[in-house]
């Protein structure tokens, strides 16, 4: 999945891009609203990050103009504890969730996975495809009530797919929902990912099939 985050620290923007990184998502890190507003307009995301104190254009202007865009990417804001009269703003201009700072870093892993599941209509932490289960709190998959064992690309793609199932989606979408804006790759690596995974749910009675001029779809049976 892919994040933008948008934090004016460079400690914690650095520190949270490392860890969400290491948790699979391909992250967008900048630090100043305007950078944010210019890539919201031009750029598709699973989830935002957004710090509501901001040099160039404040968080709140960031998110009020990004929905007057009709963008509907999930935003959690951040702001400083106790600051009440923020949240409440954000929340109206159609901010999905807010932390305050400081924070445990699971507990924002927990707000991204609720908002992104919300977003998919997903009403359960579990979504369920065959024999292939998707904890999204703890972004766990189990085929056949084992663990299943990925790397982060590879969980990555499964997640795309799954969050999608039953709808083809494009090498281009893929790659876009995968890898952040400075990855170098070109968009055929997912071609590897895809063979990859493949081999992982060969005879499962999972699969992912590719269905030409369109994309790669997740089935079951």
């Amino acid at each position: 999945m892919r994040l933008l985050l948008v934090e004016d620290s460079l400690k914690l923007a650095s520190w949270l891009s490392k860890a969400l990184g290491q948790r699979g998502f391909a992250v967008d890190e900048v630090h100043d609203g305007v950078q944010a507003d210019a890539l919201l307009c031009t750029e598709s995301y699973d989830a935002v990050v957004l710090d509501l104190s901001l040099p160039g254009m404040g968080g709140l202007a960031v998110l009020q103009r990004a929905r007057e865009r009709r963008n509907s990417s999930p935003v959690v804001i951040l702001t400083a504890r106790g600051e009440l009269e923020e949240r409440v703003k954000g929340l109206n201009l159609g901010a999905d969730d807010y932390l305050a700072k400081p924070f445990d870093f699971s507990e924002l892993e927990a707000r991204l996975a609720a908002v992104m599941r919300r977003a998919h209509g997903v009403s359960t932490p579990k979504v369920k495809l065959g024999p292939l289960e998707y904890e999204t709190s703890g972004r766990l998959f189990t085929l056949h009530g084992r663990r299943l064992v990925l790397r982060p690309k590879e969980h990555s793609v499964l997640e795309v797919l799954l969050m999608r199932m039953g709808k083809a989606v494009s090498k281009a979408a893929l790659y876009e929902r995968v890898f952040s804006l400075d990855a170098t790759t070109g968009q055929d690596v997912v071609e590897i990912y895809i063979h990859r995974l493949r081999k992982q749910l060969h005879e499962t009675g999972v699969s992912i099939v590719t269905l030409r001029g369109l994309g790669y779809v997740l089935e079951a049976g």
